[in-house]
């Protein structure tokens, strides 16, 4: 799935939505976290698990 990265605009209209008070100052930082959090779960995404079973599953016996 392509996607393109957030804004700066879109984040501090996020961050309004969400009531979080967002200076400014923070919002370059604050845009590049959330884009390399996004990078990180589009890579976990690609990955192809085939039948791999959930965490949930593991019986240590």
């Amino acid at each position: 799935m392509a996607t393109t990265d957030l804004a700066p605009a879109d984040i501090a209209r996020l961050a309004e939505r969400a009531g979080l008070p967002l200076p400014p100052d923070r919002l370059p930082a604050v845009t590049a976290t959330v884009n390399a959090i996004h990078d990180v779960l589009r890579t976990l995404d690609g990955l192809a698990l085939g039948d791999t079973a959930p965490a949930s599953a593991f019986d240590a016996g």
